[in-house]
């Protein structure tokens, strides 16, 4: 359709359809990549509060306030990502429950 001479060039909107298909995909691998990167993180606390301990109960010279700070430390980022799996099973549940 020819509206004041001009004409819309459909190519435009093709390029703009593959770059929304292309930023999906890397937020989808984005997303995963970033909770795998977190988990991991929560792990290397867990790692380090446990080796901190042994270093403790080894008898080497480790103070007792760097082994609390780092269990403690352990357990709030094990206590947020448990919460954060409630609400990701949560979100599913209310999902599986919509009707379409």
């Amino acid at each position: 359709m020819r509206v004041n001479e001009f004409v819309p060039d459909s190519k435009i909107f093709e390029k703009i359809g593959n770059k929304q298909n292309n930023q999906e995909e890397n937020a989808v691998s984005g997303f995963g990549s970033i909770l795998k990167e977190k988990l991991d993180n929560v792990n290397d606390k867990q790692l380090k509060a446990e080796d901190t301990t042994q270093k403790f109960i080894s008898g080497e010279d480790t103070d007792i306030h760097k082994v609390m700070l780092d269990t403690e430390e352990a357990k709030m980022s094990l206590e947020l990502a448990v919460q954060i799996r409630n609400k990701f099973v949560e979100a599913y549940q209310e999902l599986s429950r919509t009707q379409l």
